[in-house]
């Protein structure tokens, strides 16, 4: 059903447009087929993936239409166009898989799919488990995995450690490495991956460590400083971040970017780290 917003208008009367009026309209004028198709990238900013696709862009035909929808840590993809159905949707198959080629290293999903929904189908594909290891992130990854109805099969908990004495009693972390190194550093990243492996007995594990803000930054750890850390049958993959100063967008990139990580490891892409002990 479709309601038109008309102030003053009585509800019956909207609704008499909408279920009567609306129909006939539609049956008489013959409206064009519209289609839309999203491709959600991560690991790359707006401006390098537009470059990358200049060529894809200068050879869409009309009325194709390419929109660039960035969000934190990743860009949505949308093409659109409206005309005879049988030929948009030809067209659509065609224009998406050009596009595919150019950017495949940077393509997670389609849709409406989201990367903790595409984790989770691969963990229950893999019969695996993962937990978590959050301090800079503060709870936000174990968050968006447990919103994927049915994640309890797969996701058995988590720590938010948050100083220097949880670390220690939680993950298991001594005293001795964080007064070396320093909570954001790898090798701390690494004894925490470790850490929530041993704890909830998992398959894989994530760990987050790093300087939110907007305080508590030095110049050799500015404000957006972040460790994160994979923890595999195989070791611990680590990767350093630097993003902003905005609190809540670093939080959101840390989470991203480390279930992209998760989700490469997964399918055995590449994430060009080696593994820690």
């Amino acid at each position: 059903k479709i309601f038109i917003s008309m102030p003053g208008v009585p509800f019956e009367m909207k609704a008499m447009i909408s279920n009567d009026v609306l129909p006939l309209l539609i049956k008489r004028f013959k409206m064009p087929f519209v289609m839309h198709k999203t491709i959600l990238t991560q690991g790359i900013g707006e401006s390098f993936l537009a470059d990358k696709l200049v060529s894809f862009e200068e050879q869409l035909p009309h009325p194709f239409k390419l929109a660039y929808l960035p969000a934190a840590g990743m860009v949505r993809l949308r093409l659109s166009a409206a005309g005879e159905e049988e030929v948009i949707k030809r067209i659509m198959e065609e224009q998406t898989e050009k596009m595919e080629m150019l950017i495949a290293e940077y393509i997670y999903g389609y849709g409406e799919e989201s990367l903790e929904s595409i984790i989770g189908k691969l963990l229950l594909r893999e019969n695996k488990t993962i937990s978590t290891a959050e301090s800079c992130s503060g709870g936000y990854i174990a968050h968006l995995i447990t919103t994927v109805p049915g994640s309890s099969a797969y996701y058995m908990g988590s720590t938010i450690t948050y100083s220097y004495q949880s670390k220690t009693e939680l993950l298991n972390v001594p005293m001795e490495m964080l007064t070396k190194h320093g909570a954001v550093s790898e090798e701390v990243v690494v004894l925490m991956a470790n850490g929530a492996l041993n704890r909830f007995k998992t398959d894989y594990s994530i760990a987050t460590t790093g300087i939110a803000g907007p305080s508590g930054g030095t110049t050799d750890k500015p404000v957006g400083t972040v460790w994160v850390g994979i923890g595999t049958p195989r070791g611990v993959v680590t990767k350093k971040f630097q993003f902003g100063g905005d609190r809540e967008r670093n939080i959101q990139m840390t989470a991203v970017n480390a279930l992209s990580m998760l989700r490469k490891i997964l399918l055995n892409v590449s994430v060009k780290q080696e593994f820690k002990a």
